[in-house]
């Protein structure tokens, strides 16, 4: 069985007396796209910060396959608006080859003609684009999405999430998905978690690349899971 890239064993994440996380044990593999869904305040994003090492487990042990280039995408997109488009990507790096490969990757979003342009210039679709493409510019093996779509329409919502499906299976990123959205979760997902009150309840098979019935049916399945205080299985 292949090893995974980040094991999770019986976390723990405590703020002052409150516990946000209890005995998380999670494991995400090579090549995964995994999703983690419920409502707000269950410690999905809690999960994604520890992953990414912006905060540490109270408890438990969290390892990552060494050497792990990881990069976050967040639904803020978080982009530095007195520099140019490029120059958000290739954070002011003059290198020949930085500045070759964010002109390659504002391409691949569809940004080339905004290039010189600045953030504010552009609407949420292409912010979020451009905060793909700047994430993107490390060559990451794990790609962290803190609901990165929740603020768009539901149109640029979808091209979005073509775009990322794309970028997932062309450069074979292993990716974690934090979302509110069952839909989403379905449609983009090899595998599902549902997390309620700091607790991984419910684990479901994804419909990523199948039918829209089978992304309707699996959604369907995940919000009972969600609603429901019994786990759901595929």
């Amino acid at each position: 069985m292949t090893n995974p890239i980040v094991k999770l064993q019986h976390v723990e994440k405590v703020y002052g007396d409150k516990t946000v996380l209890n005995d998380i044990q999670l494991n995400l593999y090579p090549g995964e796209f995994l999703a983690l869904v419920g409502m707000s305040g269950g410690g999905k994003s809690t999960i994604l910060r520890l992953i990414a090492g912006l905060e540490a487990p109270t408890a438990g042990h969290l390892s990552r396959e060494k050497g792990l280039v990881m990069r976050v995408m967040f639904q803020n997109d978080r982009l530095l608006p007195w520099l140019t488009n490029l120059d958000n990507v290739s954070f002011k790096n003059r290198d020949p080859e930085v500045i070759s490969e964010a002109k390659s990757l504002l391409h691949a979003v569809g940004l080339t003609d905004k290039s010189t342009g600045y953030p504010a210039q552009l609407s949420g679709g292409q912010k979020q684009r451009l905060a793909l493409a700047r994430a993107l510019l490390a060559k990451p093996q794990l790609l962290l999405l803190d609901e990165p779509l929740g603020a768009l329409d539901a149109l640029t919502r979808q091209r979005m999430q073509d775009l990322i499906l794309k970028i997932f299976t062309e450069q074979k990123l292993s990716t974690l998905l934090i979302t509110h959205d069952v839909n989403e979760a379905a449609r983009m997902a090899d595998r599902i978690i549902v997390v309620r009150d700091g607790q991984l309840v419910a684990e479901t098979t994804g419909a990523r690349g199948q039918s829209p019935e089978a992304v309707a049916q699996t959604a369907a399945r995940v919000l009972q899971a969600i609603l429901s205080e019994e786990p759901v299985t595929s």
